[in-house]
Order: C-alpha cells, then sequence, then structure tokens
C-alpha cells in the first residue's frame, strides 16, 4: 500500500475509535471570536487579515453563520495571548 494509502487506514480507524469513544481526541474548547477581538481591543475590519479573512467573512464568524474550524480556534488563541506577535508576523511588509 501506498504511504497515503496507510495513512488514509490510519485515519480511519482512529475515527471508528473515536466514534466508540476510545482512543485520544484533540477536543479545541469553545473560542468566542467576538470575545477575542474585543479583549485585544480590534474591529472586524481590523480582526479579519489577522485570521486572513475579508471582513464579511469574520463577521459570519461573529454571527454564528461559519464555524472556526481547528486551525483557525488556535489562531484566535494566539491572537488573545499575543496579539502584537500576530500583527508583526502578518501584517508586516
Amino acid at each position: 500500500m501506498t504511504t497515503f494509502g496507510d495513512d488514509l487506514v490510519r485515519s480511519l480507524d482512529e475515527a471508528l475509535e473515536h466514534a466508540k469513544g476510545k482512543g485520544p481526541a484533540i477536543v479545541h474548547p469553545a473560542l468566542s471570536p467576538r470575545a477575542v477581538r474585543e479583549a485585544v481591543h480590534l474591529t472586524q475590519t481590523q480582526m479579519a487579515p489577522l485570521v486572513g479573512m475579508s471582513p464579511s467573512g469574520y463577521r459570519k464568524w461573529e454571527q454564528g453563520t461559519r464555524r472556526v474550524s481547528g486551525p483557525a480556534a488556535a489562531l484566535l488563541e494566539v491572537i488573545r495571548k499575543e496579539p502584537d506577535a500576530v500583527r508583526r508576523a502578518l501584517l508586516s511588509s
């Protein structure tokens, strides 16, 4: 089997174990994009580029019409803890 095939089989086995309540799971705590944004004192228009989105896409997170994915939740947590570092890393020319 190819490496891809091995990885696919392994991931499906892990998914089955998780569905049965067994095995490790990565659970991201519920994180409110609005709470993060307000904690770092930004507007929606200022926050959107920090998460790589348009202002309208970001607004959908706050309105609950779009879900925050695992990687995005991790980025929001970094922004909450180190907003200046994220600004420097992403917005510098």
